[in-house]
């Protein structure tokens, strides 16, 4: 693995990154996997529980199949989701059942999942339960960018963008009609930079050379809204933790 902290550019954004390149997809999960169990390992040392957010999507599956072998308190761990399709909890589709197939086994068997997708519930009783847990903080935020440079579920001028970038919450309901990134699941929850802004880590997992030339776009401007990955950039706290393989 190398690091490499970049150069600076327009507003200093890669200022606010740390880039760590691997030579293969084996070393980048293992390598990603042992920076969380480390910043895990480290809030479990400071408070009685630690809260992790994860995100959904194939990339991460090899960093949490990784992680879920690591020998930490994990009856002590909150797990939680990123964003999610408004989809039921166990459907294929689901970031939860990615995360219940990936993280929950092994070591990781005990810790506790919260999904943003309840049966019965409308999406307006989901986002006010995922605000109320999130008054608990997350202490790591795994973030994946989409191939438009959208993160969670906050795509390129979607409607109702800058509400979902400027409001305290933690949590909102997603309307990603005529977004392509979107399709076929316009509707999701998401998390919001309030809710990133109090974590003590932030990643972000991605592959690829496509993936590296579209984090240089990202730290080539200033403007969430035509890319929200630059939330993880802009947003005050944290330095962000790029994990890359070709």
């Amino acid at each position: 693995m190398t690091e490499d902290r970049g150069a600076t550019g327009p507003g200093d954004l890669a200022g606010r990154m740390r880039l760590h390149t691997y030579d293969s997809a084996t070393q980048w999960a293992w390598g990603a996997a042992v920076s969380m169990a480390s910043a895990l390992g480290r809030s479990l040392e400071a408070r009685p529980r630690a809260r992790l957010l994860l995100s959904g999507g194939t990339t991460p599956a090899p960093v949490y199949r990784a992680l879920a072998k690591a020998p930490l308190a994990w009856n002590r761990v909150d797990v939680a989701l990123v964003d999610e399709r408004w989809l039921q909890p166990n459907d294929p589709d689901s970031n939860a059942r990615l995360v219940r197939e990936t993280l929950l086994t092994h070591q990781a068997a005990s810790a506790r999942l919260e999904t943003l997708t309840h049966a019965g519930r409308s999406i307006e009783e989901a986002v006010a339960t995922a605000n109320m847990h999130a008054r608990s903080p997350a202490d790591v935020v795994v973030l994946g960018m989409g191939g438009d440079g959208h993160v969670a579920s906050l795509f390129p001028r979607m409607m109702g963008l800058d509400h979902a970038l400027s409001t305290p919450a933690a949590y909102v309901a997603v309307d990603a009609s005529g977004c392509p990134g979107a399709a076929p699941w316009p509707r999701r929850i998401s998390l919001t930079p309030s809710g990133l802004q109090p974590a003590h880590t932030r990643l972000l997992l991605i592959r690829g050379e496509r993936k590296r030339a579209l984090l240089d776009r990202v730290l080539a401007g200033d403007e969430p809204v035509e890319c929200p990955a630059r939330i993880a950039l802009l947003t005050p706290g944290a330095v962000l933790h790029v994990h890359w393989c070709p």
